[in-house]
C-alpha cells in the first residue's frame, strides 16, 4: 500500500468522508468493471458497487492494512456479486447477445475497448453453463487480469481450486466459442 493510501485509510478510520470520497473515486471504475462482468447487468453492477462502498465505509475499521486496499474492495464486491447471482440463480443470454460477440470477434483492432453493454452481452453468452465459482475465477483472472495469488485472497479458494475452476471455465468458453463457429477442433 502506498503512503498516500495508508494516510487515506487512516483518515477514513477516523471518519473523514472526504478521504473516503478519494477511495470511491479511485476504485469505482475497477469495481464497476468487475460487477458488469460478473452480473452481466449494468444496473445490478451499479447497485453492487454502491453496496460495496457502503459496506467498506461501515467496516473500514476491520480493514487489515497489510493487504492491498484494492484486494479488500474486490473481496467485498465479489461476495456481493455472488450473493446477487445466487438470488437470481442463472444468467440467460438474449437473442442479440451473440451478435455482439460476432462484432467483437470480427473487429480488426485488438485494442478496442468494449462498451459496458457489449461486455454484458458477451458475458451472458460465455458464462452460460458455468458455476458461480467458475464465473468468478474466470472473471477475476481472464477479464480483470488479476494474479492467481490475488484471486486466492479475494475468493478464499486455494491455488488448486482456482486452477481447477479456471480450467473448467476456459473449457466452457472454448465450447461456447466452438458452438458459435469461432474455434476449430
Amino acid at each position: 500500500m502506498t503512503n498516500e493510501e495508508t494516510d487515506i485509510v487512516r483518515r477514513c478510520k477516523e471518519g473523514d468522508k472526504n478521504a473516503f470520497r478519494w477511495v470511491v473515486q479511485t476504485y469505482q471504475r475497477m469495481l464497476f468493471s468487475l460487477g458488469v462482468k460478473m452480473l452481466a447487468d449494468e444496473e445490478e453492477a451499479k447497485d453492487a458497487v454502491q453496496e460495496t462502498f457502503i459496506r467498506a465505509w461501515q467496516h473500514i475499521g476491520r480493514y487489515d492494512e497489510r493487504r492491498p486496499l484494492s484486494t479488500w474492495l474486490y473481496t467485498i464486491a465479489t461476495r456481493l456479486c455472488l450473493d446477487r447471482i445466487r438470488r437470481r440463480r442463472f444468467i440467460t443470454h438474449l437473442p442479440g447477445d451473440e451478435d455482439a460477440i460476432r462484432r467483437f470477434a470480427s473487429d480488426s483492432d485488438i485494442h478496442r475497448e468494449l462498451e459496458c453493454g457489449e461486455w454484458v452481452k458477451i458475458v451472458r453468452v460465455m458464462s452460460e453453463g458455468m458455476s458461480e465459482k467458475q464465473r468468478l475465477v474466470f472473471t477475476l483472472c481472464q477479464l480483470e487480469g488479476l494474479s492467481s495469488d490475488e484471486v486466492e485472497q479475494i475468493t478464499g479458494l486455494d491455488a488448486r481450486q482456482v486452477k481447477s475452476n479456471l480450467y473448467v471455465a476456459r473449457q466452457t468458453v472454448r465450447k461456447r466459442l466452438k458452438c458459435l463457429g469461432y474455434e476449430e477442433d
